[in-house]
C-alpha cells in the first residue's frame, strides 16, 4: 500500500510540473516628461508574462500580446474595445499597421549595440550579469543598463531564441536584424533595466525590475484570444503609441 501511495505521489507531481508554465512579474516606472509645452505625468505599469511550451503571453492592463511559435501566429488583443490584430510570424511589423503608415516605419531605423560589462549583481536571490546598451531611436540615442540571469524556472535559452526577438519587434518599431544579433549577447533573462536620454530636451528615465518569478499552472485561455473579440485589420495609433510605450 505504501508503494501505491508513493506512486501515486509521483504521478500527480509529475502532471503538476508538466501543467506548470513559467510566469515572471515585473514592475516599471517611467518618470513624468515634460516636453514641447506638454506634461505628461509619472507612470507605473505592471506585466505578466506566461511563457508555456511553443507559446508566450504578455499581459498589461489593458493589452495581452501572445507569441504562439507553434502556429506561427502572433496576436495583439484590446481588451477595452474587445477587438485584436493578428499576424504571421517571423514578423513584419507593417502586417499591423496602414499603409502609409508601413511606408513611414520602412524609413525608421533603431539600432541596439549590446556590451557585456562584467559587473555581478544580486537582484533577490539571483546572481546576474550586467550589460550596457547603447539604443539609437531615430536620432535619438538612449542608454542602457541591464542585468540577465540564469536561475529562471524556465528555458530562457529558448525563450530568448523563439520569443524575445518577436516581442521586441512589437515595441521597437524599425529595429534591424542586426540588432536582434545584438540582443542575443545577452546570456540570461532580463530581470533588471533602466534607460535614460534626452528626447528633443527633455531627460527621459525608464526602469523596470522583475519582482516574481514562478512556476504554476497558467489561467484557462491565457494564450488564446478571448470568445467574443472582434479580429481588425489594423492597430489604430493610439494601440500603437501604447505597444511602443510598454
Amino acid at each position: 500500500m505504501k508503494q501505491v501511495f508513493a506512486a501515486l505521489l509521483l504521478i500527480l507531481s509529475a502532471s503538476t510540473f508538466a501543467a506548470a508554465d513559467g510566469y515572471v512579474k515585473t514592475r516599471s516606472h517611467t518618470d513624468p516628461i515634460s516636453m514641447m509645452g506638454q506634461n505628461q505625468p509619472a507612470r507605473d505599469t505592471v506585466t505578466e508574462q506566461w511563457i508555456g511550451d511553443g507559446r508566450v503571453a504578455t499581459v498589461t492592463e489593458d493589452t495581452t500580446t501572445i507569441v504562439d511559435v507553434e502556429n506561427k501566429v502572433l496576436y495583439i488583443i484590446n481588451h477595452r474595445d474587445k477587438t485584436y490584430v493578428s499576424a504571421n510570424l517571423p514578423l513584419d511589423f507593417s502586417q499591423l499597421v496602414p499603409p502609409q503608415m508601413a511606408e513611414m516605419i520602412q524609413n525608421m531605423k533603431v539600432t541596439f549595440t549590446v556590451t557585456p560589462t562584467g559587473q555581478k549583481k544580486t537582484i533577490g536571490s539571483r546572481s546576474c550579469d550586467g550589460y550596457d546598451v547603447d539604443l539609437n531611436m531615430v536620432m535619438m540615442p538612449m542608454k542602457m543598463k541591464m542585468y540577465a540571469t540564469s536561475d529562471v524556472p524556465f528555458d530562457y535559452r529558448n525563450y530568448m531564441k523563439n520569443f524575445y526577438s518577436t516581442l521586441v519587434k512589437t515595441q521597437m518599431i524599425g529595429i534591424d536584424e542586426a540588432s536582434i544579433g545584438e540582443l542575443g549577447k545577452i546570456d540570461g533573462f532580463v530581470i533588471s533595466q533602466e534607460m535614460t536620454g534626452d528626447m528633443m530636451g527633455a531627460k527621459i528615465r525608464q526602469n523596470s525590475e522583475v519582482v516574481e518569478i514562478a512556476e504554476k499552472p497558467a489561467p484557462a485561455g491565457i494564450y488564446s484570444v478571448p470568445d467574443g473579440y472582434t479580429r481588425k485589420g489594423t492597430l489604430t495609433m493610439e494601440e500603437l503609441q501604447s505597444q511602443q510605450g510598454r
